[in-house]
């Protein structure tokens, strides 16, 4: 058994990164029923046992929660144990007695955390024998603390079924609704955050190391690298776990290393979000946005219409702090499902229409390329791109985009930070979005394989030159 104690050295404390990238997740849909599960032949160390994960939470409701991790079954601490997120919050628990329940909230839909949950029963200080790290740092401060006995077993570890975003007990909160990637279970070992993240050189953030040390009987690594066999063990014991209700296009490129922008779905609104804040459900006369917007650059996303309800698709300032309209008041920008388009300065108002666009419909795929620096923006449909210059002109040519051709200027937005926006009026909407990190829109089409020009998204149709996937890699971060 090995344990390592707080005073270690932490790896990458020079300041000096190691370079380690992870290239996909995977993304679990609560509404999917989702899980990763695999029942043990034989226990390992039910005393000391270290688990890490990466994850980006997805839907966030307040009354929601899933575990991490959890295994056993039956009516006792030592038979059923769950590391999790419940309520924004992080919890350890066994049957009947919740160890740790964190007072630090982690609910930041854009961000990508770090969590490592640490067993170990062996320690002779009873503060030492559960530990919980976020992004490199211990939490010590819990609405709920209890240390479990010296030498106590976990649930976890033991000949029985163990699931990995979902309660497989009957006590339990549900399937997880989150992004989950670099997954490491170390049986018989009791390591900190230093063994699988560091310090970006000459930076506070943490970010993904490579993990080189042993695992143990009953350890795995699980990073979701073949979109075939998602809860393939990558560690060399072939502790591979089976996979419920997670297909290929769960694997997304959204990661640590390359964090993509998602849906917000705290911004307050009656907006249902879903597969990853990719999807939302609009139910009439509200706008939503994207988690991140650039003061500068050219960039490009694509909307699935599942519904088309009274469509407006586009763009709106970081100052739009009003969401309760089909745009989001007082800065944006929108096309509706007619070819309208339809400004917010400060209320919403018609000005001239795309030309020649057909209406909108159900199974579309529009494409909005947008450039930042000369408040400009344009709209596709199924890969064709039209005037919105109101010029006698429509149909035009991806080298106008290109070129800064036929678009509509929205120059009331100058100096600020401008990010995709979307909304509906009157009836209900649902679009899926992609911003590059996954192209088959949650399996409704065939992925196109298009990336941008820094060879960075999988979009249905071509991505103008010089136009980006708007994530951290392309925002230079």
């Amino acid at each position: 058994m090995t344990s390592l104690s707080e005073t270690s050295m932490l790896a990458g404390s020079s300041g000096v990164s190691t370079g380690y990238t992870i290239d996909q997740s995977i993304r679990f849909n609560d509404d999917d029923s989702p899980s990763l599960d695999k029942t043990y032949s034989g226990a390992g160390s039910r005393t000391t046992h270290t688990f890490s994960i990466w994850t980006k939470i997805g839907n966030y409701d307040v009354g929601s929660g899933f575990p991490f991790l959890n295994g056993g079954s039956g009516t006792g601490d030592t038979t059923w144990t769950a590391f999790g997120f419940y309520q924004g919050k992080i919890y350890v628990q066994g049957y009947a007695t919740t160890w740790r329940i964190s007072t630090r909230l982690l609910r930041d839909p854009s961000a990508w955390y770090h969590i490592v949950f640490v067993w170990d029963t062996t320690n002779a200080v009873p503060d030492e024998r559960i530990r919980v790290y976020v992004n490199g740092d211990r939490l010590t401060e819990f609405s709920s603390f209890s240390n479990p006995s010296a030498g106590a077993n976990s649930g976890i570890n033991q000949a029985a079924k163990h699931s990995i975003g979902y309660q497989s007990d009957t006590v339990g909160y549900g399937y997880a609704d989150a992004y989950f990637a670099e997954m490491h279970f170390l049986d018989g070992y009791a390591y900190g955050p230093e063994f699988f993240g560091e310090t970006k050189e000459n930076t506070d953030i943490w970010i993904p190391k490579e993990y080189t040390g042993s695992y143990g009987t009953n350890g795995f690594y699980i990073d979701g690298r073949d979109s075939s066999d998602l809860g393939d063990d990558e560690s060399g014991n072939g502790n591979d776990y089976s996979s419920t209700n997670l297909a290929a296009h769960d694997q997304v490129t959204d990661s640590p290393t390359n964090n993509f922008a998602v849906l917000n779905s705290i911004i307050p609104s009656t907006v249902t979000y879903s597969q990853g804040n990719l999807k939302n459900v609009i139910s009439g006369s509200e706008s939503t946005a994207a988690t991140m917007g650039a003061p500068s650059g050219k960039w490009y996303y694509e909307v699935y219409i599942n519904t088309v309800g009274n469509t407006y698709l586009g763009v709106c300032s970081n100052r739009a702090y009003n969401f309760t309209s089909y745009l989001a008041q007082p800065e944006s920008v929108g096309l509706n499902k007619s070819g309208d388009i339809y400004i917010a300065n400060p209320s919403p108002s018609s000005s001239p229409g795309v030309e020649g666009l057909p209406s909108i419909s159900s199974s579309d795929i529009i494409g909005v390329a947008y450039d930042v620096d000369n408040t400009k923006v344009w709209w596709s449909k199924n890969g064709q791109w039209y005037t919105a210059d109101a010029s006698s002109e429509s149909t035009i040519n991806i080298s106008d985009v290109e070129a800064g051709n036929d678009a509509y200027v929205f120059s009331f937005m100058i100096g600020e930070y401008i990010l995709p926006m979307f909304g509906t009026s009157t009836s209900a909407a649902t679009y899926t979005i992609n911003f590059g990190q996954e192209g088959t829109f949650a399996g409704a089409t065939t992925a196109g394989g298009n990336s941008d020009g820094n060879g960075i998204g999988n979009f249905k149709y071509t991505v103008p030159s010089g136009y980006l996937a708007l994530c951290s890699l392309n925002l230079g971060s």
